[in-house]
Protein backbone atom coordinates (compact mmCIF):
# COMPACT_ATOMS: atom_id res chain seq x y z
CA UNK A 1 0.00 0.00 0.00
CA UNK A 2 1.04 3.61 -0.54
CA UNK A 3 0.85 6.45 1.97
CA UNK A 4 1.58 10.13 1.50
CA UNK A 5 2.28 13.19 3.61
CA UNK A 6 0.15 15.26 1.26
CA UNK A 7 3.13 17.40 0.25
CA UNK A 8 4.69 15.29 -2.48
CA UNK A 9 6.27 12.39 -0.60
CA UNK A 10 4.87 8.94 -1.31
CA UNK A 11 5.97 5.86 0.63
CA UNK A 12 5.41 2.26 -0.45
CA UNK A 13 4.59 0.13 2.59
CA UNK A 14 3.67 -3.38 3.64
CA UNK A 15 1.48 -4.18 6.63
CA UNK A 16 3.41 -5.92 9.39
CA UNK A 17 0.84 -5.81 12.19
CA UNK A 18 -2.91 -5.40 12.12
CA UNK A 19 -5.13 -5.59 15.16
CA UNK A 20 -8.04 -3.53 16.51
CA UNK A 21 -6.89 0.06 16.79
CA UNK A 22 -3.35 -0.67 15.57
CA UNK A 23 -1.85 -0.84 12.09
CA UNK A 24 1.92 -1.10 11.73
CA UNK A 25 3.68 -0.66 8.42
CA UNK A 26 7.17 -1.24 7.09
CA UNK A 27 8.36 1.29 4.51
CA UNK A 28 9.87 -0.41 1.47
CA UNK A 29 10.50 2.66 -0.65
CA UNK A 30 10.06 6.41 -0.88
CA UNK A 31 9.60 8.81 -3.77
CA UNK A 32 9.06 12.54 -4.05
CA UNK A 33 6.84 14.09 -6.70
CA UNK A 34 7.39 17.83 -7.35
CA UNK A 35 4.38 20.11 -7.20
CA UNK A 36 2.61 20.08 -10.58
CA UNK A 37 3.03 23.03 -12.95
CA UNK A 38 1.05 24.99 -13.88
CA UNK A 39 -0.79 25.22 -10.59
CA UNK A 40 -4.52 24.97 -11.21
CA UNK A 41 -7.00 26.91 -9.09
CA UNK A 42 -10.76 26.64 -9.51
CA UNK A 43 -12.97 29.35 -8.07
CA UNK A 44 -16.26 27.51 -7.64
CA UNK A 45 -19.52 29.37 -7.00
CA UNK A 46 -21.29 27.66 -4.12
CA UNK A 47 -24.01 25.38 -5.55
CA UNK A 48 -27.15 24.04 -3.91
CA UNK A 49 -27.39 20.91 -1.74
CA UNK A 50 -24.60 18.38 -1.95
CA UNK A 51 -23.43 19.54 -5.37
CA UNK A 52 -20.57 21.43 -3.75
CA UNK A 53 -19.16 18.21 -2.32
CA UNK A 54 -19.72 16.48 -5.68
CA UNK A 55 -17.80 19.24 -7.46
CA UNK A 56 -15.02 19.06 -4.87
CA UNK A 57 -14.74 15.30 -5.22
CA UNK A 58 -14.51 15.24 -9.00
CA UNK A 59 -12.14 18.21 -9.23
CA UNK A 60 -9.85 16.63 -6.65
CA UNK A 61 -9.79 13.37 -8.60
CA UNK A 62 -8.97 15.30 -11.78
CA UNK A 63 -6.05 17.04 -10.07
CA UNK A 64 -7.13 20.58 -9.13
CA UNK A 65 -4.60 22.10 -6.72
CA UNK A 66 -6.63 24.88 -5.07
CA UNK A 67 -10.39 25.13 -4.68
CA UNK A 68 -11.93 28.47 -3.69
CA UNK A 69 -15.61 28.46 -2.59
CA UNK A 70 -17.10 31.64 -4.04
CA UNK A 71 -20.12 33.57 -2.78
CA UNK A 72 -21.27 34.65 -6.25
CA UNK A 73 -24.01 37.20 -6.80
CA UNK A 74 -26.38 34.59 -8.26
CA UNK A 75 -25.57 31.81 -5.81
CA UNK A 76 -28.76 30.59 -4.15
CA UNK A 77 -26.92 29.20 -1.14
CA UNK A 78 -25.29 31.70 1.22
CA UNK A 79 -22.52 30.77 3.63
CA UNK A 80 -22.42 33.16 6.57
CA UNK A 81 -20.90 32.88 10.04
CA UNK A 82 -20.74 29.31 11.34
CA UNK A 83 -22.33 28.04 8.12
CA UNK A 84 -19.32 29.28 6.15
CA UNK A 85 -16.92 27.44 8.43
CA UNK A 86 -18.97 24.24 8.27
CA UNK A 87 -19.31 24.44 4.50
CA UNK A 88 -15.57 24.89 3.94
CA UNK A 89 -14.87 22.05 6.39
CA UNK A 90 -17.17 19.70 4.43
CA UNK A 91 -15.40 20.57 1.18
CA UNK A 92 -12.01 19.95 2.83
CA UNK A 93 -12.97 16.56 4.21
CA UNK A 94 -14.42 15.61 0.81
CA UNK A 95 -11.19 16.72 -0.89
CA UNK A 96 -9.03 14.67 1.49
CA UNK A 97 -11.11 11.53 0.94
CA UNK A 98 -11.05 11.99 -2.84
CA UNK A 99 -7.29 12.61 -2.82
CA UNK A 100 -6.74 9.35 -0.96
CA UNK A 101 -8.99 7.43 -3.35
CA UNK A 102 -7.21 8.85 -6.39
CA UNK A 103 -3.74 8.33 -4.83
CA UNK A 104 -2.65 11.93 -5.03
CA UNK A 105 0.71 12.76 -3.51
CA UNK A 106 -0.30 16.41 -3.10
CA UNK A 107 -3.48 17.22 -1.17
CA UNK A 108 -5.54 20.07 -2.64
CA UNK A 109 -6.02 23.28 -0.72
CA UNK A 110 -9.59 24.36 0.03
CA UNK A 111 -9.71 28.00 1.09
CA UNK A 112 -12.26 29.89 3.12
CA UNK A 113 -15.26 31.28 1.24
CA UNK A 114 -14.31 34.26 -0.93
CA UNK A 115 -16.30 37.32 -1.97
CA UNK A 116 -16.37 38.54 -5.56
CA UNK A 117 -13.96 41.35 -4.65
CA UNK A 118 -11.55 38.84 -3.13
CA UNK A 119 -11.76 36.64 -6.23
CA UNK A 120 -11.03 39.64 -8.46
CA UNK A 121 -8.02 40.53 -6.30
CA UNK A 122 -6.72 36.97 -6.62
CA UNK A 123 -7.13 37.11 -10.39
CA UNK A 124 -5.34 40.46 -10.64
CA UNK A 125 -2.42 39.25 -8.52
CA UNK A 126 -1.93 36.13 -10.62
CA UNK A 127 -2.33 37.77 -14.03
CA UNK A 128 -0.09 40.70 -13.10
CA UNK A 129 2.82 38.30 -12.59
CA UNK A 130 2.88 37.80 -16.36
CA UNK A 131 2.91 34.00 -16.21
CA UNK A 132 -0.60 33.46 -14.92
CA UNK A 133 -3.92 33.07 -16.72
CA UNK A 134 -7.47 33.51 -15.44
CA UNK A 135 -10.46 32.27 -17.42
CA UNK A 136 -14.10 32.99 -16.64
CA UNK A 137 -16.27 30.21 -18.04
CA UNK A 138 -19.09 31.68 -20.11
CA UNK A 139 -21.28 29.63 -22.49
CA UNK A 140 -21.74 32.75 -24.67
CA UNK A 141 -18.04 33.60 -24.98
CA UNK A 142 -16.79 33.79 -28.59
CA UNK A 143 -13.68 31.68 -28.02
CA UNK A 144 -13.39 28.09 -26.71
CA UNK A 145 -11.43 27.27 -23.56
CA UNK A 146 -8.73 25.36 -25.43
CA UNK A 147 -8.03 28.42 -27.56
CA UNK A 148 -6.87 30.41 -24.53
CA UNK A 149 -5.59 27.75 -22.11
CA UNK A 150 -3.01 25.99 -24.27
CA UNK A 151 -0.10 28.37 -23.69
CA UNK A 152 2.97 26.70 -22.22
CA UNK A 153 5.21 28.35 -19.64
CA UNK A 154 2.36 29.39 -17.35
CA UNK A 155 2.90 28.99 -13.60
CA UNK A 156 -0.77 29.22 -12.57
CA UNK A 157 -4.16 28.98 -14.22
CA UNK A 158 -7.38 30.08 -12.53
CA UNK A 159 -10.80 28.93 -13.71
CA UNK A 160 -13.85 30.90 -12.60
CA UNK A 161 -17.00 28.75 -12.46
CA UNK A 162 -20.26 30.59 -11.93
CA UNK A 163 -23.48 29.34 -10.31
CA UNK A 164 -26.43 27.82 -12.18
CA UNK A 165 -27.55 31.31 -13.20
CA UNK A 166 -24.11 32.14 -14.54
CA UNK A 167 -21.64 34.90 -13.75
CA UNK A 168 -23.51 38.21 -13.49
CA UNK A 169 -22.70 41.11 -15.86
CA UNK A 170 -21.24 43.12 -12.97
CA UNK A 171 -19.00 40.23 -11.95
CA UNK A 172 -17.93 39.68 -15.56
CA UNK A 173 -16.85 43.32 -15.85
CA UNK A 174 -14.96 43.17 -12.55
CA UNK A 175 -13.12 39.99 -13.55
CA UNK A 176 -12.30 41.37 -17.00
CA UNK A 177 -10.86 44.50 -15.41
CA UNK A 178 -8.72 42.26 -13.19
CA UNK A 179 -7.34 40.50 -16.27
CA UNK A 180 -9.57 37.44 -16.74
CA UNK A 181 -10.63 36.33 -20.22
CA UNK A 182 -13.95 34.70 -21.08
CA UNK A 183 -14.16 31.28 -22.71
CA UNK A 184 -16.76 28.61 -23.36
CA UNK A 185 -16.47 24.89 -22.71
CA UNK A 186 -18.48 23.65 -25.67
CA UNK A 187 -21.86 23.70 -27.41
CA UNK A 188 -23.85 22.69 -24.32
CA UNK A 189 -24.38 24.35 -20.95
CA UNK A 190 -23.07 22.30 -18.03
CA UNK A 191 -24.15 22.31 -14.41
CA UNK A 192 -21.97 24.33 -12.06
CA UNK A 193 -21.05 21.13 -10.22
CA UNK A 194 -19.58 19.48 -13.32
CA UNK A 195 -18.17 22.41 -15.31
CA UNK A 196 -15.10 22.84 -13.10
CA UNK A 197 -13.92 19.24 -13.40
CA UNK A 198 -14.40 19.11 -17.17
CA UNK A 199 -12.70 22.48 -17.66
CA UNK A 200 -9.83 21.38 -15.41
CA UNK A 201 -9.30 18.20 -17.45
CA UNK A 202 -9.18 20.18 -20.69
CA UNK A 203 -6.77 22.74 -19.25
CA UNK A 204 -4.46 20.10 -17.81
CA UNK A 205 -4.29 18.34 -21.14
CA UNK A 206 -3.62 21.59 -23.01
CA UNK A 207 -0.99 22.70 -20.49
CA UNK A 208 0.87 19.39 -20.58
CA UNK A 209 0.01 18.10 -17.11
CA UNK A 210 -1.79 15.11 -18.65
CA UNK A 211 0.86 14.31 -21.25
Amino acid sequence: MDITDGAGTMAACVITTARPGVLELAVTGRAFEPAPVPRLTVVQAIPKGDRGELATETMTEVGVDVLVPWAAERSVVRWRGDKAARGAARWRSTAIAAAKQSRRSWLPEVTEVASTAEVAARVKAIVSEGRGLAVALDPDAPQPLLAVAGARGLTEIVLLVGPEGGISPAEAVLFAEAGAVGARLGPTVLRASSAGAIAAALVMTAAGRWD
